[in-house]
């Protein structure tokens, strides 16, 4: 595929590819994590049953949509990569498989997503919301939320209230309004529920943009976050950076609640929506980003 079929083909058909891995290899398995607020299923991709748990998401944030081509290339990559027993961006994809269980949901905002991409139809079933809280425009390409108009990634139980403080958005629009009360929207209560079950070890929210990684919260963070996250960072010629002054968000609260790695990564550079021209370059980085990740997992673990 060229760049412009990943694209399409990772936003608007990237179920079809997973159901495709999944029919073609045995160590992959897909499923929904739950429903958007339109009632579109949310999917997932399992690679291996290794027993370090690693979870990546993508399209957080409708206008980072690009975020979805980009992670479901690299499902597909990897699974091929194991199936013909192949080094992986440099690394041993047996040697990946047999350490890690990698959960990977593409495209957590499918309704954001749809409007970033396709803009509003009259058959919406919020459709006069989503016109007034777009300003009255049809535009919606720099659209961030969810169908109901709130951020996603301002919906998480870390300090939820100081966020919204902080933000001092009260109703729903474009981006920046954290909700009624965390967890109120149905995709990042269907990412809590599916992270409390899985008990991940490691997560990373993958974003755009500025060439960024996030690694710290409050504290919270074990020691080995800044040590991946330079190593990750080293691996795609991106920045490791200590964020202060945020909260609410997917990596915060995996941070918060169970102390462990959680990342943010800010893919690529310029203004959301990134342009499809980069793909190929942008995708070079991410891939040897999240490689290096799953490298970063241990050898062997005792967690459970």
């Amino acid at each position: 595929m060229n760049e412009l079929d990943w694209v399409t083909k990772g936003t608007d058909g990237f179920e079809d590819e997973l159901k495709r891995l999944e029919k073609a290899y045995s160590f992959v398995t897909t499923g929904t994590i739950g429903n958007s607020a339109t009632g579109k299923p949310i999917s997932f991709a399992r690679i291996g049953t290794g027993p370090f748990r690693w979870h990546f998401n993508g399209a957080c944030h409708a206008n980072e949509w690009i975020t979805t081509p980009l992670l479901t290339r690299f499902v597909v990559e990897y699974a091929e990569a194991i199936s013909g027993k192949k080094t992986f961006w440099g690394k041993s994809s047996e040697d990946l498989l047999a350490r890690n269980s990698l959960f990977v949901v593409p495209m957590l905002n499918p309704d954001g997503v749809a409007l970033a991409r396709h803009g509003l139809t009259d058959d919406h079933p919020f459709s006069e919301g989503l016109y007034q809280w777009n300003r009255g425009s049809n535009r919606f390409h720099r659209w961030k939320a969810n169908a109901r108009g709130v951020d996603l990634n301002d919906q998480f139980p870390a300090y939820w209230e100081e966020e919204a403080s902080r933000r001092g958005v009260t109703s729903p629009c474009a981006r920046d309004y954290g909700g009624l009360g965390p967890l109120s929207e149905p995709e990042a209560a269907a990412l809590v529920a599916f992270t409390e079950r899985n008990d991940f070890h490691a997560v990373i929210a993958l974003h755009t943009q500025g060439e960024e990684i996030y690694w710290n919260y409050r504290g919270a963070e074990p020691p080995e976050s800044r040590v991946w996250a330079e190593r990750m960072a080293l691996a795609a010629g991106y920045r490791a950076v200590y964020l202060e002054g945020s909260d609410a968000g997917y990596k915060d609260w995996f941070i918060h609640r169970f102390g462990r790695p959680g990342f943010t990564v800010e893919a690529g550079w310029g203004r959301n929506p990134l342009p499809t021209d980069g793909f190929e370059e942008l995708y070079d980085d991410i891939a040897r980003l999240l490689a290096e990740a799953l490298d970063c997992s241990p050898a062997a673990t005792g967690r459970r």
